[in-house]
């Protein structure tokens, strides 16, 4: 191995360790991280000796804080074309991950957000501890959630995955598994253990079970929080309308128990700071993606979507508000969500065209549209 690589490649025993390493970034991806990932998932299908693939983020801080952001903002700054580049090939990584044939182990320790939740929560065996903090914060920079997240989070209970899909919250391991988000917790400290297991597992079904041999239930130490709050969670967000959503938030936060009233208040809050018209396109992209079914069919529409609000100017404003200026003063155009109507985000979803080839993943997908 060369530790200067962005991605580091080690067989142990009858696993290929993917282990992403740029941990000053918190390992986040860059197109040529995803070019490697693609490239090594070949490689292991084709090497009869490897029986598992798992997937582990360099350094103390997380498994993957997304996508390079300040590469994103400046391409589309400039007006240049390599983060389209950039979300086709990622886009096709993560469906091939959902569909890969071995076994696919994601240890998601620590940070996990946007684009790491790409290359881990569509593995076959999702791996939370009680430092995961899992998230899709894209409406927090005016972008909308990719990566297959509509996908995910119209899968997860109730509308709980609205929710964490207009605010952009983390959750911790208990709220993962809720979500749909993992599949087991295994404490950290027990992660270079399991390691060495499943190096010496040589099945897909021994795999499954050595997983399954090291899951616990999340410490009582890091409770869940979501399970409490799906009443009131489930009755505020059912609806098409962000508005609605906003005015049952506040009505809740006037009239329900203590606990929950400030618990809606804080939500209100969030959503007040968040782009207008990202929280429209994204609540729509969620309802899609549940109707739509097929990941592919979602990472389709989620690529015209991402081709399109780059487009807009919240996106900028967003990471220079958040990642760069690091002021926290985003100025938002539209500034309200009476200004964005249904006819301005029904065009975010609409066939990109000839000249900017959709990502082509379902079935029947043409390069102007899904059929």
């Amino acid at each position: 191995m060369i530790d200067d690589q962005p991605v580091l490649l080690e067989t142990r025993g009858r696993s290929l360790h993917i282990t992403l390493n740029r941990p000053r970034a918190i390992n986040a991806l860059t197109h040529t991280m995803v070019r490697l990932i693609d490239e090594a998932l070949t490689a292991a299908e084709r090497d009869g000796t490897v029986t598992s693939v798992v997937l582990t983020g360099a350094g103390e801080r997380g498994l993957c804080a997304g996508g390079d952001i300040r590469a994103l903002h400046d391409d589309t700054r400039a007006g240049g074309r390599a983060s389209l580049d950039f979300w086709r090939d990622e886009y096709r990584l993560n469906a091939r991950i959902a569909r890969f044939s071995k076994p696919y182990v994601a240890l998601m320790d620590g940070i996990v957000m946007g684009g790491g939740v790409g290359v881990s929560a569509h593995g076959s065996l999702r791996i939370v501890t009680e430092r995961s903090r899992v998230a899709m914060p894209e409406t927090v920079i005016g972008f909308v959630p990719d990566v297959g997240g509509t996908h995910l989070l119209a899968a997860a209970p109730g509308e709980l995955g609205t929710h964490l899909a207009l605010t952009g919250r983390a959750v911790g391991a208990a709220d993962a598994l809720l979500c749909g988000l993992a599949d087991h917790y295994v404490p950290t400290r027990r992660l270079p253990e399991l390691m060495e297991a499943l190096a010496a597992s040589v099945t897909a079904e021994e795999v499954a079970r050595t997983v399954r041999g090291f899951a616990e239930e999340p410490s009582t130490a890091e409770p869940g929080e979501l399970a409490a709050q799906r009443d009131w969670i489930d009755a505020c967000y059912a609806t098409d309308s962000v508005e609605e959503i906003v005015r049952r938030l506040e009505d809740t936060a006037a009239s329900a128990s203590a606990s929950t009233a400030h618990a809606a208040a804080d939500v209100v809050a969030e959503l007040g700071g968040r782009s207008p018209l990202a929280l429209k396109v994204t609540l729509a992209a969620v309802r899609r993606a549940a109707r739509l079914g097929s990941l592919e069919a979602v990472l389709d529409q989620e690529f015209r979507v991402s081709a399109r609000i780059r487009e807009e100017p919240d996106f900028v404003e967003g990471v220079r508000a958040r990642i760069i200026d690091k002021d926290g003063s985003p100025h938002w155009k539209p500034a309200t969500l009476a200004e964005v109507d249904d006819s301005t985000v029904a065009r975010f979803f609409a066939p990109l065209g000839p000249d900017e080839p959709e990502l082509g993943l379902a079935p029947g997908a043409t390069a102007t549209g899904t059929a």
